[in-house]
């Protein structure tokens, strides 16, 4: 059984995420943003593996994801990246968010949970990934 706790509206799971080593390295290194505490802890408590020997069912940074929300049944594209590439009107999710951190090193089917700034509970099916850099073939984005 893995430890549960909401750290700053993120449902945090220990031991049930896993990063590529370029990925945890170049998330060590946004310090300078000042890192939420839960992804400080997702660094810490993440399985690393290769980026060339990642599973393609596990969600990396700029992987498109399919997320189907389990209280509305709405579903959304979303793509997970660095703060700087940002645009959430148009799909592009900021690691930094709490919606960023609920997806990072999740498997297609797993439910990534956050809350929102005002305290709403979110909650949203991984129904599949669209696309993933390292199943591509791209182990340096």
């Amino acid at each position: 059984m893995h430890a549960a706790a909401v750290v700053d509206g993120v449902v945090v799971v220990h031991g049930e995420r896993t990063l590529t080593d370029l990925d945890h390295s170049r998330l060590i290194r946004l310090a300078g943003h000042r890192l939420p505490p839960v992804l400080d802890d997702l660094l810490a408590q993440a399985d690393i593996t290769s980026s060339r020997t990642v599973r393609a069912d596990v969600v990396t940074m700029y992987s498109r994801v399919e997320l189907l929300d389990v209280h509305t049944r709405r579903r959304q594209v979303v793509t997970l990246c660095y703060p700087q590439d940002a645009e959430p009107a148009a799909g592009f999710i900021s690691v930094l968010s709490p919606v960023g951190i609920s997806l990072l090193g999740l498997r297609e089917g797993d439910v990534a949970r956050w809350q929102t700034p005002h305290g709403e509970e979110c909650a949203a099916v991984i129904e599949c990934i669209q696309f993933q850099p390292e199943a591509s073939g791209d182990y340096h984005t």
